[in-house]
């Protein structure tokens, strides 16, 4: 298949690239050359490209930034994501867009299920839900792919954070009434890549098996590196940010256990193999 990847220089974007790359014809593209705010652009240059199918990994995903600025927040991940859908679905191409764990609010005491009902405490979650809502509309055999917690090479990411800011200090606080799944970008693009040969529809939860507190994750981070850190758990209250965060944002990934065979393997493992992978060669975190 010849597959658009929309936001291909992004944290999951540059890992999808790579690991269809071998598998079909990828086309990649991002901001620069293909904003998906403007529906003039977005419309013909996915019509000069003629997907067979589009990946949609495009989003402003800083939590706090969408709750000063609701404006952009809504222009890139709904009306944005509403342009990719409604350009894919004129081109006949097959659409996966993918969305977050932020869309609940966090006040369930189990796995949220697929078809659970949303209602997104910040700015970012209620975008994304609009996005999610703009693409299947256009394109209502399309997969929604709900995932969480990402962090990979390319992008900003929680596990690079920790190893910075523990790195030469006694102590750092996490909070630790928040409760999710790590993700790995890596695991996550191999899942979307059999989920499209699958053509799976609908809405489907993708994370690592396993789940966390940010203070738990940032625990085993620093147990990883090897450093005299102590981590101290504290509350959301306390740190303050702008936007609310669901305070348990656990997704079920039964359904992607019955589409696939098999879920993603534990965050633990993901996130120690990830360290290993990025530290320079040579290099031990146990003599900093």
């Amino acid at each position: 298949m010849k597959v658009m990847v929309v936001g291909a220089r992004g944290m999951l974007g540059a890992d999808l690239v790579k690991i269809l790359s071998p598998l079909h014809r990828v086309i990649g593209v991002d901001n620069e050359e293909f904003d998906i705010t403007d529906w003039p652009v977005t419309s013909s240059s996915m019509a000069e490209i003629g997907p067979d199918a589009v990946i949609n990994c495009a989003a402003w995903t800083d939590v706090d930034g969408c709750e000063r600025d609701p404006d952009r927040a809504f222009a890139v991940n709904a009306r944005g994501a509403g342009f990719v859908a409604r350009a894919a679905a004129e081109c006949g191409a097959r659409l996966i867009h993918i969305s977050t764990d932020f869309v609940f609010d966090g006040r369930k005491r189990g796995p949220y299920t697929e078809d659970a009902a949303p209602n997104p405490l910040s700015v970012y979650g209620r975008s994304k839900l609009a996005g999610e809502g703009e693409s299947l509309g256009y394109c209502p055999g399309c997969l929604v792919v709900r995932t969480a917690w990402l962090f990979g090479r390319n992008g900003k990411n929680f596990v690079d954070t920790i190893i910075k800011i523990s790195s030469g200090r006694e102590s750092i606080e996490v909070v630790d009434d928040q409760t999710g799944s790590p993700t790995y970008s890596v695991d996550l693009s191999g899942a979307l890549a059999a989920l499209l040969d699958r053509g799976t529809s609908g809405i489907l939860n993708v994370t690592n098996s396993g789940h966390c507190s940010w203070w738990e994750y940032a625990a085993y981070i620093v147990d990883i590196l090897g450093i005299s850190c102590a981590v101290r758990p504290v509350s959301s209250e306390r740190i303050g940010r702008p936007a609310p965060r669901p305070a348990f944002s656990i997704l079920s990934t039964d359904r992607l256990e019955a589409e696939l065979g098999h879920t993603l393997r534990p965050w633990r493992e993901a996130v120690k193999e990830y360290i290993e992978s990025t530290k320079p060669s040579g290099f031990s975190y146990l003599s900093c």
